[in-house]
């Protein structure tokens, strides 16, 4: 909003020039998401209070602590965390631009899927939400719809190709599986951070992290001359979509304060899954597909450990890990909740490093 009243009045205010610039745009994206989160945080974790007197159910089969502490902590704030996102985007990006608003549109579909989700689980005072088999569809339902935006507003040349990090020309194109890879991606990247989001503020620090990441890496990759340097695709408009992640890290920071230990209150699903879906669009969008895997490979770890753990018990009646996903495996060890989440987020952090190391050894 703000880019298009100054291209509108910069003849007449100089000082408007300042709006055109991406790197300011993202700075205060970032500063007004985070009030946003300041200001509107307590009034909505109190509206969320009121219509959850027993607060987010809590698993019977998870450790003894959860069920003592973190009783009555209501869930949901993932809409807090929307309302931030998409309120910073809308001011500060360029709203002619297409890929932010399939970004925006990840947020809102998964959000929305996360929300049912969330209020099924507080209807029933139980921790199951809806059907696996539903919950599933309707990913890959806006999956499906994202994806194919995506692949028509790409580059004929690479809209199906895939660049795999420290190879300087190792490039594949999957043709038409590659809109099975995108589904994967979207569908996997909002259920992993979903399977994170376990402990006071161990889901949404990894996510500020990994969208900080791709904040610099959407800005390269929107600048022809930063592109060609680092050899990476030079994709036109993705620029904007650092704006939309430096919304994500201001909420995200918004966020933390409420939900650092102990939590005001959960995202829920409402917030992982949107959250989630968010990230793995941005990486679909900017042709860094296998890079997020290495920046969020936290949350790929917490999903191979429930995969595995399914497996081995399903194959061989025992289970690999004391509990799933990992970070209740650790719990069992006798590891602190604050010692964990902590740990986990130096792992994030040289992730993140390691991933923005492979733009330019390649």
């Amino acid at each position: 909003m703000f880019k298009f009243l100054a291209q509108e009045y910069v003849n007449q205010y100089s000082f408007l020039n300042l709006f055109n610039f991406i790197t300011f745009r993202v700075g205060a994206s970032i500063l007004t998401s985070l009030f946003f989160s300041l200001i509107f945080g307590q009034f909505i974790i109190n509206k969320l209070s009121k219509i959850q007197p027993n607060g987010q159910p809590i698993r019977n089969d998870g450790p003894q602590t959860h069920i003592i502490k973190k009783a009555g902590t209501p869930t949901m704030g993932g809409v807090l965390i929307i309302l931030s996102v998409f309120s910073s985007s809308v001011l500060w990006s360029d709203l002619y631009n297409s890929f932010v608003w399939i970004g925006l549109l990840a947020l809102i579909s998964f959000g929305f899927i996360g929300l049912i989700d969330d209020y099924n689980k507080i209807k029933s005072n139980s921790s199951n939400g809806l059907k696996a088999v539903t919950r599933i569809i309707l990913q890959i339902f806006f999956s499906l719809i994202i994806s194919l935006v995506i692949l028509k507003m790409q580059d004929d040349q690479i809209d199906t190709t895939i660049s795999f990090p420290f190879f300087k020309n190792l490039i594949i194109n999957f043709g038409y599986f590659y809109l099975l890879i995108s589904l994967f991606i979207l569908v996997g990247s909002a259920n992993a951070v979903n399977l994170t989001d376990g402990l006071d503020g161990l889901a949404i620090v990894p996510v500020m992290i990994v969208a900080m990441t791709f904040a610099f890496i959407a800005y390269v990759s929107g600048n022809v001359v930063f592109a060609e340097y680092l050899l990476i695709n030079y994709i036109p408009g993705t620029g904007e979509l650092s704006v939309l992640c430096g919304a994500l890290v201001g909420s995200a920071l918004g966020f933390l304060w409420f939900n650092a230990p102990p939590a005001k209150v959960f995202m829920g699903d409402t917030g992982s899954l949107a959250l989630g879906a968010t990230l793995g669009s941005i990486a679909l969008m900017v042709k860094h597909e296998i890079v997020l895997a290495i920046a969020g490979g936290l949350f790929v770890l917490e999903t191979l450990s429930v995969v595995i753990q399914v497996v081995s018990f399903k194959l061989t009646g025992k289970r690999v890990f004391r509990m799933a996903p990992l970070h209740h495996h650790y719990e069992k060890k006798g590891w602190s909740e604050p010692t964990i989440v902590i740990r986990f987020w130096i792992i994030t952090f040289v992730l993140a490093l390691l991933s923005l190391a492979t733009l330019k050894i390649r």
